[in-house]
């Protein structure tokens, strides 16, 4: 008697395709950050609409590590490096990005000067982690500036030479926060529960926001329907979402590699703004986007 032959098991997704998804996913969600910043910040000052942020993180989060019963970190060391690098991550690159548009800097110059980290990240982590960046990832990183340049070209000129200046310094922070902590995560955090992760990642920058905002903001609040959402989605789909999807990219590939996605952010979130605010996209901005993707692809495929 012939025994059938068992049929295979149908997977709904494989590594492969989860692996593949991720960094879209990533981009997708960490380019609403800039438009839910331009919705709050005129509701709240930055340092103040970020320690409230922050803080409804860490309780949601130490509410989900208390009901499931994650692990925490086994040494004070280890919370150390995990709490250091969310400061840096999320303290200090937030922190810059929320002044530097509150004080007037449109987003998508915010972006471009972000948009250096992969260039910066590339120059350093081989003197810190060893990572080996080869000629045509160099192409890759070079290409992918280009575009960001092209996209947001058109904004400088709507803020005064005089401004600017002083605009773009908490930019200029925000980025060396993000390569920082970056490069420091993958250095010393290599692998941390991110339910626990969080919380210890998040509290230190409470701390450092409610003391910033006390020392230099009124605090004020207007609790309108569109702050609560602005805040609501910040929390939600950028503290808890991207945030985790990027400790998840820091952990399984190359800095080089998880810092050309950043890339991808000024383009991204001028197609949400077209979208949301109706802002315009010229030919150039289109085509600075084309480069940006090819140059993300190049510095990624040739990294693997």
């Amino acid at each position: 008697m012939t025994q059938a032959k068992p049929q295979p098991q149908q997977h709904p997704a494989t590594p492969g395709t989860l692996d593949a998804f991720m960094p879209l996913l990533f981009v997708a969600l960490w380019s609403t950050g800039f438009i839910g910043a331009k919705l709050g910040l005129p509701y709240v000052e930055p340092l103040t609409f970020l320690a409230i942020r922050f803080a409804i993180v860490a309780v949601l989060m130490l509410a989900v590590v208390t009901l499931v019963r994650a692990p925490w970190p086994p040494s004070g060391r280890a919370w150390l490096h995990i709490g250091v690098s969310g400061l840096l991550v999320h303290g200090v690159y937030l922190g810059g990005v929320f002044i530097a548009i509150g004080h007037g800097l449109p987003s998508g110059i915010t972006a471009l000067v972000v948009g250096l980290q992969p260039l910066l990240t590339a120059l350093v982590a081989g003197a810190l982690l060893g990572e080996k960046v080869r000629p045509a990832q160099w192409a890759g990183l070079a290409l992918g500036f280009t575009g960001v340049a092209l996209v947001v070209a058109g904004k400088v000129a709507t803020v005064p030479g005089g401004a600017l200046v002083g605009m773009l310094l908490p930019a200029v922070v925000a980025l060396l926060g993000i390569t920082a902590g970056t490069l420091y995560q993958k250095r010393f955090c290599p692998a941390f529960d991110l339910r626990t992760g969080s919380v210890i990642q998040y509290l230190p920058c409470v701390v450092a926001m409610a003391v910033l905002a006390y020392a230099t903001e009124t605090m004020a609040v207007q609790w309108s329907g569109e702050f609560l959402f602005a805040l609501g989605w910040l929390v939600l789909v950028l503290s808890l979402g991207a945030v985790s999807l990027l400790n998840l990219l820091i952990r399984r590939g190359g800095a080089v590699n998880v810092a050309s996605l950043f890339y991808l952010t000024p383009p991204t979130t001028a197609l949400i703004a077209w979208a949301v605010f109706g802002e315009t996209l010229s030919g150039w901005a289109l085509a600075g986007m084309a480069l940006a993707a090819a140059g993300v692809w190049l510095a990624r495929q040739t990294g693997r």
